[in-house]
């Protein structure tokens, strides 16, 4: 099947690497004119060669930046939230700045996009939210993932308190909750790890040993699921978190 999103606007965060990349790329291959947005601008390479309408550099904590975007493109079908940070360490590892820093990035980001693009999805009648969450503090822990643990479990209910207000006006929001997927941010952990336990293929085997299914996910993988819930296929679906983990979980 393909066209999935045609006629569609997708403004997405978080498109210069891993599923915010894959995200944007493959909204662009169903159809959709994307506007993609990413606090570095030297990420875009190659996106518009992939079908992507506009790139935008764009700090997800900065409100100012955000409103100016919604009011310039006026409304949009589909708002992605992809831009979070994963933090190392336990409580007595987290900082003041530490846990100020991802709420900010991880959940906050989210509230700003949501309340700047909300009512241009409402003038046009409804639209979709998809945001990235996690296993990891969704669904269960993890060692050493306190505040990000924390975060992730703050988007599910930030989700549902979206889906529940504007249930009633064409707003759909869900939630995807990934397992341990391969992406950049993964290699920094893995290079990072791989001090602490003698190499990085000892690290990335940890990784990948924790997963049921003995391989990580990838960020297509998610991508997948995201074009599903910003479709119309998913219209009787909001409030929800689907779990694409490899059996993480189970």
């Amino acid at each position: 099947m393909s066209g999935r999103l045609n006629g569609k606007i997708a403004f997405c965060t978080a498109s210069g690497a891993g599923i915010g990349r894959a995200t944007a790329v493959a909204f662009a291959r169903e159809g959709a004119r994307v506007i993609a947005s990413d606090v570095d601008g030297r990420a875009f390479d190659d996106l518009k060669k992939e079908g992507v309408a506009e790139c935008v550099q764009l700090d997800a904590r900065d409100a100012a930046a955000i409103d100016a975007q919604a009011q310039r493109l006026g409304g949009v079908d589909v708002l992605f939230n992809a831009a979070g940070f994963v933090h190392h360490g336990s409580v007595l590892d987290c900082t003041d700045e530490d846990w100020d820093f991802a709420f900010d990035l991880n959940v906050k980001s989210m509230h700003r996009t949501i309340k700047a693009f909300l009512p241009g999805m409402l003038a046009r009648g409804g639209g979709s939210i998809v945001n990235i969450a996690s296993t990891v503090g969704a669904s269960k822990a993890a060692p050493n993932r306190y505040v990000y643990g924390a975060t992730k479990a703050a988007v599910v209910g930030l989700s549902k308190a979206v889906a529940i207000d504007f249930i009633g006006k064409g707003i759909r929001c869900n939630c995807i909750c990934p397992g341990t997927i391969q992406t950049p941010s993964l290699n920094e952990r893995i290079k990072a790890l791989g001090k602490q336990v003698g190499g990085e293929d000892k690290a990335r085997a940890m990784f990948i040993e924790r997963q049921p299914m003995g391989r990580l996910g990838t960020a297509e993988e998610m991508a997948h699921v995201a074009v599903y819930l910003a479709s119309d296929e998913s219209k009787y679906m909001t409030g929800t978190t689907i779990v694409p983990d490899g059996g993480f979980t189970l």
